[in-house]
């Protein structure tokens, strides 16, 4: 399982919120997490698929030339995985810095909470 969710913490990174092509980040969605996905950061909760490409759109779309980058190893303890990453300029110093945590359900994504860090 340690490897399913360590795949699955990668694809939420870069094949959903780090995406820009909304036909590949669709697709990702759909094979990442569940229908009901509860995605909640700082500023909101959204729940379900469209919602969370919705809210991954709307953060690519106010950070243009901005790319996620992996902030150190994945570790998962049963079904929950932890990836810390940055976000900035591409070749930059990062902007942002943070984290997410992943609970995993039938080998989907069923809840993601994102930590922004100082």
């Amino acid at each position: 399982m340690s490897d399913e969710i360590e795949s699955l913490m990668k694809a939420n990174l870069h094949e959903v919120f780090g995406e820009r092509d909304p036909l590949l980040r669709a697709a990702a969605v759909e094979r990442t997490y569940t229908e009901d996905v509860v995605f909640a950061d700082p500023e909101e909760v959204v729940v379900g698929r469209e919602a969370l490409n919705a809210k991954a759109q709307r953060l690519l779309d106010e950070a243009p030339g901005f790319a996620f980058t992996e902030g150190g190893p994945i570790f998962v303890n049963h079904d929950l995985g932890f990836l810390a990453w940055h976000f900035g300029p591409e070749g930059q110093a990062p902007a942002a810095r943070g984290m997410d945590i992943c609970l995993v359900e039938n080998g989907l994504i069923a809840k993601v909470y994102t930590i922004i860090t100082p």
